[in-house]
């Protein structure tokens, strides 16, 4: 048998071990390169897609969507589909939309003094959070809710526990939840700018920061229309809030003049607020996006009303227009717009049939109230009558 070769041990050299490469560090979204980003309300009629397609119709780079009906209460936890959300997500890459702002729910009142409502109203908005997650959102908005008879104080104490508690068990990753101000109507809470920043001051340590409405500082006192009225207002938002945790900003004209404590939006230019101030917070500096004084990925939202075809992609075209950029702005769909002329004629004879229907209603219960106050005036003369009768 051969005689084996003596294999001489290798000597150890530290510079062969082997070292894992460290796990890059994940790349902001390209929606924060600082570029100025405009969207609009968008439907999810149809399908969340549809959404995303609107969106990119209308000369978007954002939007904002429901992720359900917004005006009743969802039954069970109303779950987006597994299909619907990887596909959504993955169409939205495509399109490089970005940031994507979900809207909750307008009856969700997380101020709620009567603990039923905001029991269920925290429970409604865990579902909120779930299905912003589901469709990789970037921010939740909602509107703190109505104080009832409670006090300012107090209210803004139940909705801290009520974020904390819709909060509590979902993984938040990268969504941020932003407290929307009020325009003052009855006892909503957050009219006042110290109210919000007094409910994000309650939230730190959460993914918590606000998101200002233009037409709701206008009605609410704040005035954003002079030159020294929005100096005023940055100043005030500065000290209670800062702009620094204002990525949204609802671009909003107003039906409402200053101070008027009512939310009635406006198409944009053609409203109390008008074209010249919009032009001034578009282009401010400190409202943009662009460092070193803007925020990255800050963008600004229309929630403008669509009374005719057109409305939705003629108020994008303004924001885009007042902020200097008409011709960066991305291509609108030529004649596009979430409002059809068949669907205005559709909604035209649903709202007819519906006031047919309230006033019909009305008639009959002047006619019932009418029939049942009758006899009793007879009864009352017979009586009457027979006492005279009896008298006689």
């Amino acid at each position: 048998m051969p005689e084996q070769p003596i294999v001489q041990p290798t000597e150890f050299d530290p510079e062969d071990e082997y070292r894992p490469e460290p796990e890059p560090e994940p790349q902001p979204p390209t929606w924060m390169d600082g570029s100025v980003r405009i969207g609009i309300h968008t439907s999810i009629a149809g399908s969340y897609l549809n959404a995303l397609e609107a969106a990119r119709k209308l000369g978007c780079n954002a939007l904002q969507i429901f992720s359900a009906s917004p005006r009743m209460w969802q039954g069970g936890s109303a779950r987006v589909a597994e299909l619907d959300a990887l596909a959504f997500r993955a169409r939205r890459e495509e399109l490089r939309l970005g940031p994507l702002v979900v809207h909750a729910n307008y009856l969700i009142n997380l101020a709620s003094a009567e603990r039923m409502l905001q029991t269920r109203s925290i429970q409604a908005f865990h579902d909120e959070i779930v299905r912003a997650l589901a469709l990789g959102a970037d921010f939740l908005v909602v509107h703190p809710g109505s104080r009832g008879e409670a006090t300012a104080g107090q209210a803004i104490s139940t909705v801290v526990e009520s974020v904390k508690q819709a909060s509590k068990r979902a993984p938040m990753g990268g969504l941020r939840i932003l407290i929307e101000n009020s325009a003052g109507m009855g006892t909503a809470v957050g009219s006042r700018l110290e109210e919000v920043g007094e409910i994000l001051a309650g939230l730190r340590g959460l993914p918590v920061e606000a998101c200002l409405d233009t037409a709701h500082l206008f009605a609410a006192g704040y005035d954003i229309k002079s030159e020294g009225g929005l100096a005023s207002t940055i100043g005030q938002i500065e000290s209670t809030i800062g702009l620094e945790n204002v990525p949204v900003i609802h671009a909003n004209d107003s039906k409402i003049p200053l101070g008027g404590h009512v939310d009635r939006h406006e198409h944009i230019g053609r409203g109390k607020i008008g074209a010249d101030a919009f032009a001034r917070i578009l282009r401010h500096p400190r409202f943009g996006s662009a460092a070193p004084e803007g925020l990255a990925g800050r963008v600004f939202v229309a929630e403008t009303p669509i009374d005719d075809p057109g409305d939705d992609r003629r108020n994008v075209a303004m924001l885009w227009e007042l902020a200097g950029l008409k011709e960066q702005a991305p291509a609108a769909e030529k004649g596009f717009s979430m409002l059809t002329a068949a669907l205005k004629k559709k909604i035209t004879i649903h709202r007819k049939t519906e006031k047919k229907r309230k006033d019909n209603a009305e008639t009959q219960r002047t006619r019932s109230l009418a029939e049942k106050t009758r006899p009793r005036k007879t009864m009352a003369r017979k009586t009457k009558a027979k006492k005279k009768k009896k008298r006689g």
